[in-house]
């Protein structure tokens, strides 16, 4: 009887100690669309997040509950070993391989594989190499942080910086270039991209209003690997986003395109 009293016990503080690893965290919300002169319709999302972390290891695994059967979203592991850092992505996620007209795969590929990292002493650099023998150095010097992957199918090469008040990002993956830039003009936080979108979002935490104009999309012809690309005209956005006193969110989100509003009320926890 003792000894499975002091079992009971050690198996008492196992539980206590993993329990206090554990953190939860999640996010829900409902959306009405009018579609404009299309039929309106009501969409629902609830996620859930669970984050257990045991010294330096981190597992982190997330689902979709708005369904009748709850689906996975995720499962990472990260650990750390001295200089040394293992990510395990564990999920493949399913993707969709029907033509939608937005270039997106025509084969299912496989998405899971474990990276490690390792801090070299070269001026801070990271030196990152996975297991489909992508390399990737990357580190901050002078300020501006440069990542650079060498993998088949053409090198990925990013920078970013802030500089004079502005957040300047520039990424050249296989030969072409893309760029954003971000800065605050008498409290207005301004985006801009090379792809010419504009965003300008005004107001304080809690009660903002953000005006958006998202770029045409031009046609493009499907490749070996991909889908043919439908064109989209350029359009505008409009959204005003409020904090509740009941710890609720709502928005409101008017679009040129279809000439539509949606209204969401959403929580996160």
């Amino acid at each position: 009887m003792k000894k499975l009293i002091a079992l009971f016990a050690v198996s008492t503080l196992a539980s206590t100690a993993a329990t206090a690893g554990i953190a939860l965290s999640g996010a829900a919300s409902v959306s009405y669309d009018d579609n404009g002169s299309k039929a309106s319709a009501t969409t629902y999302d609830a996620d859930i997040t669970l984050v257990g972390t045991a010294g330096g290891t981190t597992f982190t695994y997330s689902m979709d509950v708005d369904r009748a059967s709850p689906a996975t979203t995720g499962a990472d592991m990260a650990t750390t070993i001295g200089p040394v850092t293992i990510a395990a992505d564990m999920f493949d996620a399913a993707e969709s391989v029907t033509d939608s007209g937005t270039g997106n795969v025509k084969v299912q590929s496989v998405d899971t594989g474990v990276t490690i990292s390792l801090d070299a002493p070269i001026g801070d650099a990271t030196v990152g190499l996975d297991n489909s023998g992508n390399v990737t150095v990357s580190g901050t010097w002078s300020g501006v942080t440069v990542s650079h992957t060498a993998k088949n199918g053409g090198d990925t090469t990013t920078a970013a910086a802030a500089i004079a008040g502005m957040d300047i990002s520039v990424t050249n993956k296989a030969g072409a270039t893309t760029w954003s830039l971000g800065t605050t003009v008498s409290g207005v936080d301004l985006t801009l991209n090379s792809k010419q979108a504009i965003t300008a979002a005004f107001g304080l935490t809690g009660n903002t209003m953000t005006v958006s104009h998202v770029a045409a999309v031009a046609t493009a012809v499907s490749t070996a690997t991909t889908h043919s690309v439908s064109a989209v005209k350029a359009y505008s956005t409009v959204a005003i986003s409020r904090d509740l006193t009941s710890g609720a969110a709502l928005s409101a989100t008017y679009s040129s395109l279809d000439d539509s509003l949606t209204l969401k009320a959403s929580v996160a926890f």
